[in-house]
């Protein structure tokens, strides 16, 4: 634990130095941990840093993100209604067949049409690795998976800073801003960061969205498996590869069981209190790791096709579940 120190003091700097910059400025202090993060960014090279980068950009998010269930009630979720989980469902299955369809279309097998178009649809980078190790040994594979980490990274980045102007544009109310940017962004910390920057509402709704995303890593993997298996028998492999992820992420379980307690009403409002003030710590540290680890510069070194997959992909996802909100509002007419 002693390694992870340099990392996480370094993180906590930036952390409050974004609050302290949100706070007399007004900006949204996930915006300010990940620039501040991605002017350090020369820090993720360092080896005494590199430790405790890792743990806030990966358990301290994930600690983040289960603490914000005590946030959230299951009369809440009620109140949600049917359309999340059609509009989930959808978003994930038809982002991921197009992914199959375009990169079989662009001369890759449909297993980087599935690795890419599960990290578009589900959850970013989790669902990358969480896919690959459901995979076929193969060559190629850790360099399409670093690509598919590092372009979904970097997407969903992107989408953090854009998606809020673009759903202010559109005139979105704040439940409706929640379900397209739930739905859309990659990756959990980036939903966060968007969400809860335009208010309270909105990020409540949107972190709802995306664990539903988050659940379809279920599915999906049984997928992967499945298509592992019919490759490996077509072409008779022998795939030595035996270890697998858990198939629904610990810190989904957690927010889970957390919302259901929440429900329950028995946790003090001071335990309630410290609980969402540790989770709003934990998300900006990580966002403050997540920018210090960023190197957008190494996307350019894969060639266009690929990056045109995923951007193809990520502008996909964002017109359907568009598409699906504007339907579901017609239903609900």
């Amino acid at each position: 634990m002693a390694s992870w120190a340099p990392g996480l003091l370094v993180t906590a700097t930036v952390a409050i130095a974004a609050m302290f910059l949100s706070e007399h400025y007004g900006a949204p202090v996930m915006l300010f941990a990940l620039l501040l993060g991605m002017a350090l960014n020369f820090l993720s090279d360092d080896a005494r840093c590199r430790a405790g980068l890792d743990v806030a950009a990966k358990l301290i998010l994930r600690a983040g993100v289960a603490l914000l269930g005590l946030r959230i009630t299951l009369d809440q979720v009620l109140l949600l209604g049917w359309k999340p989980l059609v509009m989930v469902v959808l978003s994930v299955a038809l982002t991921i067949a197009v992914g199959i369809v375009l990169a079989r279309w662009m001369g890759f097998k449909a297993f980087f049409g599935l690795l890419t178009g599960g990290a578009v649809a589900i959850c970013g980078a989790s669902a990358a690795l969480a896919l690959s190790a459901a995979m076929p040994n193969h060559p190629l594979k850790e360099r399409a998976t670093l690509f598919t980490v590092i372009g979904v990274s970097t997407l969903s980045t992107i989408a953090m800073v854009l998606y809020p102007l673009l759903v202010h544009g559109l005139s979105f109310s704040e439940l409706e801003a929640g379900f397209f940017l739930g739905g859309t962004i990659h990756d959990v910390a980036q939903v966060v960061g968007a969400g809860y920057s335009i208010s309270p509402a909105t990020g409540d709704a949107a972190t709802l969205i995306k664990l539903l995303r988050v659940a379809m890593l279920v599915p999906v993997i049984v997928l992967a498996s499945w298509m592992t298996a019919r490759y490996l028998a077509t072409e008779n492999v022998q795939d030595s590869h035996t270890k697998r992820p858990p198939l629904l992420p610990w810190f989904a379980v957690a927010f889970i069981l957390l919302v259901g307690v929440r429900s329950t009403g028995v946790i003090p409002v001071e335990v309630l209190d410290a609980g969402k003030h540790t989770s709003q710590w934990c998300l900006i540290a990580a966002m403050a790791a997540i920018g210090m680890k960023t190197h957008l510069k190494d996307v350019v070194t894969v060639g266009w096709k690929p990056v045109l997959l995923m951007v193809t992909e990520t502008i996909f996802l964002a017109i359907l579940v568009y598409g699906l909100l504007r339907w579901t509002a017609g239903a609900g007419a």
